[in-house]
Order: structure tokens, then C-alpha cells, then sequence
């Protein structure tokens, strides 16, 4: 064992004996070095049978799902490896509207653990907040999310490139059709920035996509060629 591993077995059993990790879902002894239990873990909604394009999930895996064919989005490919399900709905409730970093550890560290390791991007860009928006909650979720997956990649991750000019509407309560209209020429890209050519644009979840493509048209426009989407969870119906 080097140095390194050696120090960060150390640190982890410190840990378990100063602060046990416990599960922030039932209250059990948590399990592998974060804050969920074995059980819980288990019941995690896993997006293995999807739409390559979009990430919906399907009884079986394709290429293209039907709402693809017909409208192909604007990005090149998806990554979402859970579904928007119980259990981690709540894990992602707690930490983006009550501001749970605890909780937003472990969807960090789930993340990263279904992490496929193909060819990284050039750049990680979060889906920005608007100003008030932010002051309000005091993060933007996805920026958070997007730092761990960049750090063990080894790629740069850019928060002020892609810009929220105009504060819209929470988009929960609102259908596929009215959520374009919600977003749209609500983002803009930063002037004077070089795009490299393949980027990854990153959402915490990801319902119609509708905030996604027009995200997508913005960088685009400024001169990104290849754009794919990643998200932590994927609604189970969504429809552009």
C-alpha cells in the first residue's frame, strides 16, 4: 500500500470512529463510505434500459426512442444513470431545495460510481441559475454536482461561460410545450470565450429537456460542435 492509500484508509476509519456514517434515508448504519445504507442502496432506480439520445427510460435499450425520431434534440448524447425515483428523489429534494450538503455528497459520490469512463469531455458547463434564484437557495445544484465528476476526470469545469439572463417560472408544474416557452431566450453565452469543440452540459435532473436544448442551441451558436447532456436522474416520462 503507498503513502497515499495508506493515508486515505486512515482518514475513512477516523472517520467511521469519530462520525460513523449513518443513512440520511432510514437512520441506519450507513454503507462503502457514505451516508445510505446497504438496503437503501439497493433500492436505488437505476436508468440502465434508456434512450441513447435522451436518456428516457425504456423496457429496452435503443438507439433512438420515438420521441427522438420524430423530434431529434439538440445535443449528441445522453448520460443519466438513475431514474428521478424513489429513493433518491428525496436525497435530491433535501439537497436542492433545503441546501443538504450531506445528501449532496452522496449523490456525488453515486454519481461518480456509475461513471462509464469513456472519453472525457473537453469541458463540464452547469446549467446556470439566475441571480435571484441563486441568492435565494444559496447554490446551484448542478454546480455543485458537476465538481466531483470534473475533479476525477481531470477536466475543467466552467460556471460563467453559459449565463441566466432572464429569471422564469419554476418549470415543475408546467407541461412539455409550456416549458420551451418558459426558457426560452433565457440564456445566452458569454462574449469573447473561445467553446472547445466537445463539451458537456450538466443538469441535476432532467424532466422534458426542454431547458437542456435551449442551453444546447445557446452553445451552439457560440461555437461548440459536439454537445452531450448528462444529468443525475431522468424523469420515467418526459416528452419535448
Amino acid at each position: 500500500m503507498d503513502a497515499l492509500s495508506w493515508w486515505h484508509a486512515a482518514r475513512d476509519s477516523l472517520q467511521r470512529f469519530v462520525l460513523p456514517y449513518h443513512c440520511l434515508l432510514c437512520g441506519g448504519v450507513g454503507d462503502a463510505g457514505i451516508d445510505l445504507c446497504a438496503d437503501c442502496a439497493a433500492e436505488l432506480p437505476r436508468n440502465r434500459r434508456c434512450c441513447a439520445r435522451c436518456a428516457l427510460p425504456l423496457a429496452e435499450s435503443a438507439a433512438l426512442c420515438g420521441q427522438c425520431q420524430r423530434r431529434p434534440p439538440p445535443w449528441d448524447a445522453a448520460w443519466v444513470p438513475f431514474r428521478y425515483a424513489w429513493p433518491l428523489d428525496r436525497l435530491e429534494t433535501r439537497f436542492k431545495f433545503g441546501a443538504d450538503l450531506a445528501a449532496g455528497r452522496v449523490l456525488s459520490t453515486l454519481w461518480l460510481r456509475e461513471m462509464p469512463w469513456a472519453v472525457p469531455p473537453e469541458l463540464i458547463v452547469p446549467v446556470p441559475l439566475h441571480r435571484q434564484r441563486l441568492r435565494a437557495r444559496g447554490h446551484n445544484q448542478a454546480l455543485e454536482l458537476a465538481r466531483p465528476l470534473a475533479r476525477a476526470m481531470q477536466v475543467p469545469v466552467q460556471a460563467t461561460w453559459l449565463l441566466r439572463e432572464r429569471g422564469t417560472a419554476a418549470q415543475t408544474e408546467l407541461g412539455a410545450l409550456a416549458r420551451r416557452r418558459n426558457v426560452r431566450r433565457a440564456f445566452a453565452a458569454k462574449a469573447g470565450v473561445v467553446w472547445p469543440e466537445h463539451v458537456v452540459l450538466l443538469d441535476d435532473v432532467m424532466t422534458t429537456g426542454a431547458t437542456l436544448a435551449e442551453c444546447c442551441r445557446v452553445l451552439r451558436r457560440a461555437g461548440a460542435k459536439r454537445i452531450d447532456v448528462w444529468a443525475l436522474a431522468r424523469a420515467p416520462v418526459g416528452q419535448r
